[in-house]
């Protein structure tokens, strides 16, 4: 049996099976893994997937990708304890849905591919005796599950880079309180330095004893988890074969890439919304075909979002036939046409946002924090340019819970959200992190004395 092999979007790398992809995070060549074809579920198993829990779906789409490499029994055991926890859709008018991302340990969509991420990790490092050290960097939500991902995860040192002052206090403590073999570094910068620098670092052949792979969403091993929730939210909310919408507030586009995914296995997408914030370059991209980038990204109260160049906006050029490299410059154009008729996109300013999260509440006593308001006024914004209707099966991802966000929730609606006990501990607990500036030779100095200190210990 053949192994599913992956390709680097950059086209100069060696293909490689899901181990090999996911263990080195970035292809040798600075491309992104993505897989040389799409395995197909057909929609006879479409139509059995509103019966089953969140696991087994996770069992069923998962198991396409680890085929020849985890046994099925062993997939199934840790998809069952990575997604122990609900996954619920909240019906707001109609048929229009909020999917709730925000119930895992960290309270944030990105617990559903930190947690298999770092059990598929933990399963290949144990199976080969090596070690590993994670670099991820972060614009809020990414870090704080990724560190809790793998706190304590046997052969693996996680470093998480975040831009100072530019996350909430509860995404930073999520990250900061943990310790052990956490390390959490305040770069004296934005979102696009945290990521440039760890880019550059898996690049750099002088820190190759380090054996560094990613957690972020340019690694393959996050985007395949996240293409479970579609399927999941599309069984419960529309009648087998009928087409969803989605609106997916984007930032690093890791999250819309999983329902772009979702959608090439078969899932029946009728669009699929891609609001953004301030940090516009995508819907300007899709509207003129010219690219380019936002330097440097806007801090935005959807924080997670102020990214000036989505990485896996590579991933969405090659998959609609283009070829964009690691820059972001363009060396095949993709096929507009096609993503004009797939994709929607809006940005949403700070003042829209607030309004948004008001309105929600004030008429369907819907709570939202910045990112899933982002995600509720794409929605509008598709209803107004489309005369899209409430009759149509909708899902608007909210990515994080309320309660990570305050004080904006508290400026804008004039409460603070109730915490959950994930999150109401970490106000009591000490904080312990470093602080860098924004230069790419301080910070392979840093790894490299934080390597020798590990390692002589």
């Amino acid at each position: 049996m053949a192994l599913l092999r992956f390709h680097s979007t950059n086209g100069e790398a060696p293909p490689a099976d899901l181990r090999e992809a996911l263990l080195r995070g970035q292809a040798p060549d600075r491309g992104l893994y993505l897989p040389e074809r799409f395995p197909r579920i057909d929609p006879a198993e479409l139509a059995e997937f509103g019966r089953l829990s969140y696991a087994e779906i996770a069992f069923r789409v998962l198991g396409r990708y680890t085929e020849g490499l985890i046994e099925p029994e062993r997939l199934r055991v840790l998809c069952e304890e990575a997604y122990d926890y609900e996954v619920p859709l909240e019906r707001v008018t109609g048929r229009v849905h909020v999917l709730r991302l925000d119930r895992g340990p960290t309270a944030s969509f990105k617990d559903f591919a930190a947690r298999m991420m770092a059990r598929w990790m933990g399963h290949f490092l144990a199976q080969e005796g090596r070690r590993l050290t994670i670099l991820t960097a972060t614009s809020g939500d990414t870090g704080s599950a990724v560190a809790a991902a793998f706190h304590r995860v046997p052969g693996i040192r996680v470093f998480v880079l975040f831009p100072r002052g530019e996350v909430s206090d509860r995404q930073r403590k999520q990250m900061t309180t943990l310790g052990d073999n956490i390390r959490t570094i305040a770069l004296e910068g934005k979102f696009d330095d945290c990521q440039a620098l760890v880019k550059r670092a898996f690049a750099d052949p002088e820190l190759a004893p380090l054996n560094l792979s990613s957690a972020n969403s340019i690694n393959v091993g996050r985007l395949l988890p996240q293409s479970v929730y579609y399927f999941h939210a599309a069984a419960r909310i529309a009648a087998p074969g009928e087409p969803v919408i989605f609106s997916v507030p984007s930032g690093n586009f890791g999250n819309m890439m999983g329902a772009v995914i979702a959608g090439r296995m078969g899932l029946p997408l009728r669009r699929l919304l891609v609001p953004v914030n301030a940090n516009d370059e995508f819907p300007r991209f899709l509207a003129t075909g010219v690219y380019r980038k936002v330097e440097p990204s806007r801090a935005c109260l959807s924080n997670a979002m102020n990214v000036g160049h989505p990485s896996n906006l590579a991933r969405l050029v090659a998959v609609y036939g283009g070829r964009m490299d690691e820059q972001g410059r363009l060396h095949r154009a993709p096929d507009l046409e096609a993503m004009r008729r797939d994709l929607f996109s809006v940005s949403v300013s700070d003042e829209e946002t607030c309004a948004t999260i008001r309105q929600a509440w004030d008429e369907h006593r819907l709570l939202l924090e910045p990112h899933g308001a982002v995600g509720w006024r794409g929605w509008l914004a598709f209803q107004a340019a489309e005369g899209a209707g409430e009759d149509l099966p909708v899902a608007v991802l909210e990515t994080a819970h309320p309660a990570k966000f305050p004080e904006a929730i508290e400026r804008t609606l004039g409460f603070a959200p109730e915490a959950p006990p994930s999150l109401a501990r970490l106000d009591d607990l000490p904080e312990r992190y470093d602080t860098l500036p924004a230069d790419y030779a301080r910070f392979r100095d840093y790894l490299r004395e934080q390597h020798d200190s590990n390692s002589s210990n």
